[in-house]
């Protein structure tokens, strides 16, 4: 297995700026900031689409700002990807993943809901769950008003996003709705940092650090919570029967690879329809990384290709 030269030549250039501090070295507002710099200097810029339209809806702890993208291509009661960004629960919103869900939306032909749930550690576990899944609920609920099809609707997200959506999918379950067609789970988080083989070979050097997970982590869990709980450790769950079918994203050189595979395994060994991708040259994070990686485009399209089949 072998780096991929253009995500070296990211990871060299962040090595050689010893200006630039960690992440995990600032405060959480620092960081958020920190993150939206590096996301503006590496994502692809001005991707065309259809129409996007910024809302705000009814949350359990107040309105929770939403991005709606329409696809160049358009259409009526479009399928829709409810979209729940990564950055450990801490960092990211609607602007480090525009790009992206631009993208995906143009690529798959469909309706993109991008949720910006509350963050940690302000709005600690399980704040950002309970935003997502009361976004899904209500994309479902006013299907007809912002032109998605509330018989297909999928839910998808990178990292803690992952995690995001394969939690939403449980409790969809155990609640007997929404209506979920469909999880996108790229490198997504499924239980607490760990001792894995990719937690070991991949811990320091690699974007996203051992450390790092540590700290976002324990901004998430806080103090004191059940890390065994589903809802926050989505591996844990003991019956992954009877979710929806899923596409699982991983990347070779990152921390949550191992875990990534072990969520895809079990779905499988629960009789859930899985397609499980490994790339790997690639590091975590590298689906925002359009503007400077090839394979990152290919990536994001094949997902893209499998939401498309599968809503269609």
């Amino acid at each position: 297995m072998t780096l991929d030269p253009q995500a070296k030549a990211i990871l060299d250039g962040m090595a050689e700026n010893t200006e630039m501090p960690r992440m995990i070295d600032l405060p959480p507002e620092g960081a958020r900031e920190m993150y939206r710099g590096l996301a503006a200097a590496l994502d692809a810029q001005g991707v065309p689409i259809g129409k996007v339209e910024d809302r705000a809806i009814p949350g359990p702890g107040g309105d929770i700002p939403v991005r709606l993208y329409e696809p160049v291509a358009g259409g009526n009661g479009l399928p829709a990807l409810v979209f729940f960004h990564g950055g450990g629960w801490v960092i990211g919103d609607l602007e480090t993943h525009d790009a992206l869900c631009r993208t995906l939306a143009n690529e798959s032909g469909c309706k993109v809901i991008a949720v910006d749930y509350r963050l940690a550690p302000e709005h600690p576990y399980p704040a950002a769950s309970e935003d997502c899944y009361a976004a899904v609920k209500w994309v479902e609920a006013n299907a007809a008003d912002i032109n998605v099809d509330a018989n297909s609707i999928a839910v998808g997200g990178d990292s803690a996003g992952g995690h995001l959506s394969a939690v939403v999918c449980q409790m969809a379950k155990a609640n007997k709705g929404p209506d979920i067609s469909f999880q996108l789970l790229i490198y997504p988080v499924t239980d607490k940092p760990g001792k894995t083989g990719s937690y070991d070979s991949f811990a320091e050097g690699y974007f996203l650090e051992k450390e790092g997970m540590e700290w976002f982590w324990k901004h998430y869990a806080g103090n004191g919570a059940d890390e065994s709980d589903p809802l926050l450790a989505p591996l844990q769950a003991k019956d992954l029967s009877g979710l929806p079918p899923a596409y699982v994203v991983t990347a070779g050189f990152d921390v949550l690879r191992d875990e990534g595979k072990a969520y895809a395994d079990a779905l499988k060994k629960a009789g859930v329809d899985v397609e499980y991708v490994n790339y790997d040259g690639m590091i975590h994070g590298f689906f925002n990384l359009q503007a400077a990686i090839d394979v990152s485009r290919e990536a994001v399209k094949a997902a893209a290709k499998a939401l498309k089949e599968a809503l269609s």
